[in-house]
């Protein structure tokens, strides 16, 4: 069960900086090489500068991305561009958005949480990780010593009564707020009240805790604590680097979306749509879906309908056709052969079976470059459009999202869903307040 602890934050100090929103930013991994460029323009102590640092000519060892985050981060404070809480706090975080012409506001609370190995405890991851980002993340943890972002923790809160008693912590405040470029408005509550912060502490410790956004980032603590323990001695139980930063929000908070993440791929073999339907039967039942880019997303409209994680569609641009493929039992038997060693859940999720069974298994094709990862059918149908003569996209598919049910059932079984299985908008951002890692 979580442990849930308040803690003095750095954040920044408005008095210096101005607006808020001009500081803060995206998480790391999505920001890329332009978005960078437009957070480092928009002002000088945006937060990209300590979690995605430029390369620049001559980088080594010593001086390097990570060397400069921590510079920043050590001479931000000094400067009082970051201030201390004066009292430990939990932050109560709030998203005000809209999805598909509805408006929703997501409620949570960013805390310290005690690290538990995953298999050792009560918090569970459901994707899977990679070396390279979980080195990249050390390298700038052992730099900063403090947790730059944080993870996304989801806790069982069927009645609301965790979500509820945050309401109640923070009605009548004034909270510090930002917008961000997508129009998500973001606010936060830094809450000091001794008796508060115990209500909430009790409200989420008899919760499992899943994991929903930041697997390498909480490994990597992990990995931290250790690393440090080993050259220390050993760590006192309260030791800072035993915590992570962790935003907590009910499963069943209202504002809980979960897109779904389509695939652009290059790499495969050309191929027109009726090759297409030929290697997908007889594990699919497939039909003509219509001509067209355009015609996407309707097709994207009848699939999220039909709600099922067995149906997927494809696009062949050799001969602007879409396919609707729909699982067999033959290819149910198919995927059980191949994943033998999987749980029947895990085997019928759409991204699972689009890679492992569609791609690996019915196209026999290994190794391909990273696809494109786009969460909206109306950007997959820009994409394409735009897409030059010579475009490199071979096939699209559209695929329907795991969901929060997915997640619990899953990492209660202990496993882990393939990367890109579920994408929760709106993003935490990244700068609204920092974890330090030393006593």
């Amino acid at each position: 069960m979580p442990q849930v602890e308040a803690f003095r934050g750095i954040r920044y100090d408005l008095a210096h900086v101005g607006a808020l929103r001009d500081v803060v930013a995206p998480p790391y991994d999505v920001i890329d090489a332009a978005m960078q460029d437009s957070l480092y323009k928009r002002h000088p102590c945006n937060v990209v500068r300590l979690i995605l640092n430029r390369e620049e000519p001559g980088d080594d060892e010593r001086e390097n991305k990570y060397s400069r985050a921590a510079r920043f981060f050590r001479s931000w404070q000094r400067q009082g561009v970051l201030m201390t809480e004066p009292d430990p706090a939990l932050y109560v975080y709030q998203q005000e958005f809209e999805h598909a012409g509805q408006k929703f506001a997501r409620t949570g609370v960013m805390a310290r949480v005690r690290l538990e190995p995953f298999g050792e405890g009560t918090i569970y991851p459901h994707e899977e990780t990679y070396p390279g980002p979980k080195q990249d993340r050390l390298k700038l943890m052992q730099a900063c010593r403090a947790n730059m972002s944080q993870i996304f923790g989801l806790v069982p809160d069927p009645e609301m009564a965790a979500g509820q008693l945050l309401t109640r912590a923070i009605e009548g405040r004034t909270p510090l707020e930002a917008t961000d470029d997508l129009g998500v408005i973001h606010r936060m509550w830094p809450v000091t009240d001794v008796d508060v912060i115990h209500q909430i502490q009790a409200a989420y410790a008899c919760q499992p805790t899943f994991i929903a956004d930041g697997h390498h980032r909480y490994e990597t603590a992990c990995l931290y604590r250790e690393l440090l323990a080993e050259e220390s001695g050993g760590l006192d139980a309260r030791h800072p680097a035993n915590f992570v930063l962790m935003m907590l929000v009910g499963m069943s908070d209202p504002g809980m979306i979960v897109l779904p993440t389509h695939r652009l791929f290059r790499g495969l073999p050309e191929m027109d749509s009726s090759e297409l339907r030929a290697r997908l039967e007889p594990a699919f039942e497939t039909s003509e879906a219509g001509s067209g880019v355009e015609r996407g997303r309707a097709i994207w409209d009848q699939i999220e309908e039909a709600g099922s994680q067995e149906q997927m569609a494809f696009y062949t641009p050799r001969d602007e056709q879409w396919t609707i493929a729909e699982l067999t039992e033959v290819g149910r038997a198919r995927m059980s052969q191949r994943c033998s060693d999987r749980t029947a859940r895990w085997r019928s999720l759409g991204v699972a079976l689009l890679h492992h069974l569609v791609i690996a298994d019915l196209l026999g094709t290994h190794d391909l470059p990273r696809p494109e990862y786009i969460h909206d059918v109306s950007e997959v149908v820009d994409y394409l459009t735009n897409a030059p003569d010579s475009s490199t996209i071979t096939l699209a598919s559209l695929v329907m999202p795991a969901t929060v049910d997915d997640i619990r059932a899953l990492s209660l079984e202990g496993e882990r869903m393939p990367q890109k299985s579920t994408y929760f908008y709106p993003k935490l951002l990244s700068g609204l307040v920092f974890n330090p890692l030393e006593p």
